[in-house]
């Protein structure tokens, strides 16, 4: 294995992006989404093992940022008693979904810091790599806890700082300046959020790294997947293929030429009084 490198500190965090810009490219991607989702089936499935291992039992489950619908409907099999409700900020993402599923799911375009359901409607609010596309994290899961009935369970998944950090070092060297990877919550700041809204959550944490072949396909697969950089500075003009050829040079690599690429992620599970 190569030299692993210490995460730079002082590279500076880019301001969120718009909802609608959120939207839209995820929208673009809900042909590409699930080809090149290794990361959301590996931290969903790990969501869906530990609910297996509760013993959860739900009667109505929300899907919170469900995408292509993926999750939505291993959820259906998983509880197959169980009303479900599917819903994604993207319209293009939920037009996906509904035409690749049982038409038993119910699904809905809508804000997750802004939700149009009553309190105490669903036993399980599920919710895999979205909300660190909030802004307001915080107003998401007092969301979440408004909903669920008494004694419903919780499970969300997220990425935190770090997540990135050589793509981030890369371009930070390949481009001076201009900030190319998408802000994460710090942990400390994510366990403060979580604590201030559910009391008493399991907070879990692991870091996952993936291979990939070469810096072009760690870019790739984030383009297929709508999760490319969002944020306010990005550039308006195509980026130069120049500056895409110095930051592969830049990308720290392995031993045998492969790279890695981290995601530090936060699982939270919860269950309501």
């Amino acid at each position: 294995m190569g030299v692993i490198r210490t995460p730079p500190e002082s590279l500076g965090q880019p301001v969120p992006a718009a909802k609608s810009d959120i939207a839209r490219e995820f929208g673009r991607a809900s042909t590409t989404y699930e080809q090149a989702s290794r990361l959301q089936r590996r931290m969903g499935d790990a969501m869906l093992a530990r609910l297996t291992q509760q013993n959860a039992a739900p009667r109505t489950i929300l899907d919170l940022g469900c995408g292509t619908g993926w999750f939505t409907r291993a959820l259906q099999k998983r509880f197959p008693e169980a009303q479900i409700v599917g819903v994604d900020l993207s319209p293009g993402m939920i037009e996906k979904a509904r035409s690749s599923s049982p038409e038993s799911i119910q699904w809905l375009t809508a804000d997750a810091e802004s939700l149009p359901f009553s309190a105490d409607t669903f036993d399980l609010v599920f919710s895999n790599l979205m909300i660190q596309w909030c802004q307001h994290p915080g107003t998401v899961l007092a969301q979440c806890r408004r909903l669920l009935r008494p004694e419903g369970r919780l499970a969300i998944s997220t990425l935190l700082d770090g997540t990135l950090w050589e793509l981030k070092q890369a371009w930070a060297a390949a481009d001076p300046g201009q900030p190319h990877v998408n802000r994460f919550e710090k942990p400390e700041a994510w366990r403060d959020i979580t604590n201030n809204v559910l009391p008493g959550a399991g907070l879990v944490t692991e870091t996952i790294r993936l291979p990939y072949g070469r810096p072009m396909a760690l870019n790739r697969e984030l383009k297929l997947l709508g999760a490319g950089f969002k944020g306010e500075g990005r550039r308006k003009s195509v980026t130069a293929p120049g500056r895409f050829k110095l930051m592969s040079r830049a990308y720290p690599s392995e031993d045998d030429g492969c790279i890695l690429a981290t995601y530090e992620s936060a699982f939270v599970f919860w269950r309501a009084p």
